[in-house]
């Protein structure tokens, strides 16, 4: 039977350090449109959905007007919007992405996908330890995993972040990439005004092409090419 994979990428506007991040440009593209675009170039998903809020008006006023297929669920419970997301989009594998992770890289799911495929796992990331730059989360797990999950969390801290509860508990079968050279400590998720101008110096550098690699970032920042304006920030 073919498995339809699927990522969803949760998103809402109300983020307290920086509102309304997601909708920022860069060259007169929202980075949530960016996001979307360079994961569209993945050979291994089917579709890519956001997961948002009944909230969220101008991000989903922006998605029907781009034709980008979303889902609105709980707030607080991301679990139960994960869930409810996968059920309603047939999910069989679910890739978990952030909204802060603009700079997600297709190629990089597309092998971590044929990992997950190759093993009997459940759930499968590069979090525990993390080894990849921060922004580079990916988390792979099965609909039953979700679904199990959604029905067995009790804590209010495992519904707020979708995964805990897998990850502590022992019936799930679990596995974690590490990369060959420890890149923790490069910053390119997106959460301060300091990581939107340093996500924007990657984006110029390359402009107009969206399709690159995240070696190739890490290369330029380790050659003094691309400077970044958040390296303090932890």
């Amino acid at each position: 039977m073919v498995k339809k994979k699927i990522a969803i990428i949760q998103a809402r506007l109300n983020s307290v350090r920086l509102p309304n991040k997601i909708l920022l440009k860069i060259n007169s593209t929202p980075l949530i449109e960016i996001l979307y675009k360079r994961l569209k170039r993945s050979k291994e998903l089917d579709d890519v959905i956001i997961a948002t809020t009944r909230d969220s008006k101008n991000l989903i006023k922006f998605l029907e007007k781009k034709k980008i297929k979303y889902f609105v669920g709980s707030e607080s419970n991301v679990l139960k919007r994960y869930y409810e997301a996968a059920k309603k989009y047939n999910a069989n594998i679910i890739v978990r992405i952030t909204a802060d992770g603009i700079l997600a890289d297709p190629k990089l799911i597309d092998a971590f996908l044929r990992k997950f495929s190759k093993m009997e796992i459940d759930y499968l990331s590069n979090q525990q330890p993390v080894s990849y730059p921060d922004g580079l989360d990916i988390e792979i797990f099965n609909f039953k995993s979700l679904k199990k999950a959604y029905l067995l969390a009790k804590k209010k801290y495992d519904k707020e972040h979708v995964t805990p509860f897998i990850q502590k508990n022992k019936i799930f079968k679990k596995y974690n990439i590490m990369n060959d050279e420890d890149l923790s400590k490069i910053r390119l998720t997106l959460d301060e005004l300091e990581d939107y101008e340093s996500i924007k110096n990657i984006f110029m550098f390359f402009k107009p092409n969206i399709d690159f690699s995240w070696k190739k970032i890490v290369f330029l920042i380790k050659k003094g090419n691309i400077k970044l304006t958040n390296t303090h920030l932890q």
